[in-house]
């Protein structure tokens, strides 16, 4: 039986494939190659090569750089390198594969077809039958790509024309939401198995449901909702009617699998809107929770909520590391799910039940009109919460008496104290803020000694809330500023962006003319959505509060319909960065660090500042850490390569001590995490230096590869 099989298999030309899953495993097992984003199916960020180690690391030199020749935001892409070729994304969005060895441009693909384009991606996910047919998997605006990934050509057979919309297969109509994907889906057999990016403000957005599809034809196979259809396991834990109205509650930070028993598994965000969620009475499940999947069907296996009923956009921004530890005498596997919180949650992977305690803790009560607040929240133990998540007096700044002086003083007008204070009416201290803690980078874990590594922020901002319908006259202007507040500062900020595909809008009449404006909001563009939804007379508020102007033209709000304030009572003023005079943080160093935490005996090992301001540096203040979005990479080589800090360079830390041994100053911050592989004997390691996004630094296009002198 099993010889006949086997022949079959020759004969339909699949016999490395039997059903993808041969081929993929081998793939994925590989020491050479960077077949998978971030690494390997586990999410390791783990290395087997040491080439480069602790002796020789003060020598690695630059091999190539690579220039992308367009910027939009950053790149936070985690390359992929398989077979000598490197497949990478640029600022706008295009897909490139490169020599390895060389850097060189071996192929280019350009889904705008010389359009602006641009968004965030964060990599690519590669498929082969193990034969002829080599995929790779990319998404860029409203669509998920089939290339070749040896020509960059799209793969005709492949959906329409080698591509599906990402609003394919959502069991809802999902026509006028925006929806795309950030970050590449997993390959199992012949599924890719997919997340995406919703809306997250007021107006209604599409749900976050994961989708499996075909690799070959992009047809969907199964689906999970993540917001709970009636009659389905908690769906009880919501609003009667919240499926049909609530969205979000999506996966944006990508999968990890253990592929022995056919678990994915993922992390999900906070259902929406984000900041009110009266209509979404409950825990929320499965809002802001470690998923566990069955790979095949999509049926749930476990989940483990981390945030209930979320209130503070604290979204799961990353899946869960797959990892083991030893307990009584036997190794266990586990998942590790870092949150914004800067909180490690412990599960085992086949039950999902905390592997050190978690404590239900009383945090205050929402006092804002119709909102159902959850009582408790969990927290792991104490060596598991890496984060400061405290802001108070106490933990002011101590940077100069300038500093901390005025910052006592803001601290007066602001509720303050521990993590998960609701926001209202009163200014309120957020901390972390709501990029983290820890982001999508992930966390990395090494195998020979049971450590996670992972890197957190520690820098407060502070939100409040205000009633959706304005006051019952104002101008134009006035209006058209209470819009954007509500709506467009949830990415744009008010004078910062907060989401790195948006750019400002402080100055956007020296680049725009009404008349493109209000193009952008009817059509939407990259990760914009369209506000189509929005009334003539909101879209001509928005132009003129941008363009300083109807200061004297009069509005009547009493009765006037606003497409956002309808079933939301109160919105969000945003997300307001919080700095003392000279722009430093606020809050008590260190502002970010890198850290490693013992599985085994559930201690902290290491813990030490990443990044540092160069300001501070050039007056002889020792490291204080900063902000920092990018995850790292782990070697046997006794190493541990991080970019992600503001200082913008490329840093090596001893693993085992968190000694910072090496470090490279780059043109533009290396906001991504980084790659390494062996090619005809010489190990390299590659990140991507795009600079600008979130930390704010200058805008780069370079991808950078190091590896030891020939």
């Amino acid at each position: 039986m099993k010889l006949r099989f086997f022949i079959a298999c020759i004969a339909m030309g699949a016999f490395c494939l039997c059903d993808g899953l041969l081929a993929q495993k081998e793939l994925h097992s590989s020491q050479t190659d960077w077949s998978i984003y971030h690494g390997d199916y586990g999410g390791s960020h783990y290395s087997a090569l040491d080439q480069i180690n602790r002796s020789n690391v003060k020598d690695l030199e630059v091999a190539w750089i690579w220039h992308a020749g367009d910027t939009g935001s950053t790149i936070e892409c985690n390359p992929i390198m398989i077979d000598g070729l490197l497949y990478a994304t640029s600022p706008r969005l295009n897909c490139v594969a490169l020599d390895a060895a060389t850097g060189k441009q071996v192929w280019r693909f350009d889904p705008w077809n010389g359009g602006r384009g641009g968004g965030i991606n964060r990599g690519v996910a590669y498929w082969s039958d193990g034969v002829s047919d080599h995929r790779i998997f990319f998404s860029a605006g409203d669509h998920l790509y089939a290339l070749n990934a040896k020509t960059g050509k799209p793969i005709e057979s492949f959906g329409e024309g080698g591509r599906i919309s990402h609003r394919d297969g959502f069991d809802t109509d999902v026509f006028f939401f925006s929806i795309g994907n950030n970050t590449p889906g997993v390959v199992w057999k012949d599924l890719l198995i997919l997340g995406s990016t919703t809306g997250e403000g007021p107006q209604p957005c599409a749900p976050g449901h994961i989708r499996a599809f075909d690799v070959r034809t992009g047809v969907r196979k199964w689906i999970f909702h993540t917001i709970p259809h009636p009659g389905e396991f908690g769906y009880e834990t919501w609003g009667p009617e919240s499926w049909k109205q609530v969205g979000s509650a999506n996966v944006w930070g990508g999968f990890t699998l253990d592929a022995e028993r056919g678990i994915v598994f993922c992390g999900t965000g906070s259902p929406a809107y984000d900041s009110w969620g009266g209509n979404r009475p409950g825990q929320n499940l499965f809002g802001n929770c470690t998923l566990a999947l069955n790979a095949e069907t999509g049926e749930r296996i476990w989940h483990f909520q981390a945030v209930h009923h979320d209130l503070w956009d604290y979204d799961l921004p990353t899946p869960p590391v797959l990892a083991q530890m030893e307990k009584n005498g036997k190794t266990v596997d586990v998942v590790v799910q870092p949150t914004k919180m800067g909180h490690l949650f412990v599960l085992n992977r086949e039950t999902g039940e905390p592997m050190f305690p978690v404590e239900e803790v009383a945090v205050p009560p929402s006092d804002m009109p119709g909102e159902h607040s959850w009582p408790t929240q969990p927290f792991p133990p104490a060596e598991f919460r890496l984060a400061n998540t405290r802001m108070d007096p106490e933990n002011a700044t101590y940077l100069n008496a300038t500093a901390r002086a005025k910052v006592l003083d803001d601290l007066k007008d602001m509720l303050n104290g521990d993590v998960f204070i609701p926001p209202t009416y009163q200014k309120s201290v957020v901390l972390p803020q709501f990029n983290g803690g820890c982001e999508w980078g992930g966390a990395g874990f090494d195998p020979e000694s049971n450590t996670v590594i992972v890197n957190v922020s520690n820098e407060a901002e502070w939100t409040s809330m205000v009633d959706s319908r304005p006051k019952e006259q104002m101008s134009l202007n006035q209006l058209g500023g209470h819009v954007y507040r509500a709506v467009c500062a949830f990415c744009h900020g008010m004078s910062s962006p907060v989401n790195p595909a948006s750019p400002s809008l402080e100055n956007v009449r020296q680049r725009l003319s009404e008349q493109q404006i209000r193009e952008l909001m009817e059509t939407g563009r990259g990760q914009m959505p369209s506000f189509a939804s929005f009334s003539h007379l909101e879209k001509r508020a928005v132009i003129a509060f941008l363009f300083e102007s109807g200061h004297d033209e009069q509005i009547q709000t009493k009765d006037l319909k606003l497409s956002y304030a309808e079933d939301v009572p109160v919105v969000t003023t945003g997300h307001h960065d919080w700095r003392d005079p000279e722009g430093f943080p606020v809050n008590k160093r260190p502002w970010g660090t890198l850290n490693a935490v013992d599985l085994n005996s559930g201690q902290l090992k290491w813990q030490v500042p990443l990044g540092t301001y160069p300001e501070l540096e050039k007056r002889g203040e020792s490291p204080t850490g900063t902000f920092n979005i990018g995850g790292p990479l782990v070697t046997k080589g006794g190493l541990v390569f991080i970019g992600a800090a503001m200082d913008e360079r490329f840093h090596a830390f001893d693993k085992e001590s968190g000694e910072l041994i090496w470090e490279y100053q780059m043109e533009s911050g290396g906001y991504a995490s980084p790659s390494t592989y062996e090619l005809n004997g010489r190990q390299y390691i590659v990140i991507a230096a795009g600079g600008g996004g979130k930390p704010g630094t200058k805008k780069g296009d370079a991808y950078y590869c190091f590896a030891l002198p020939k």
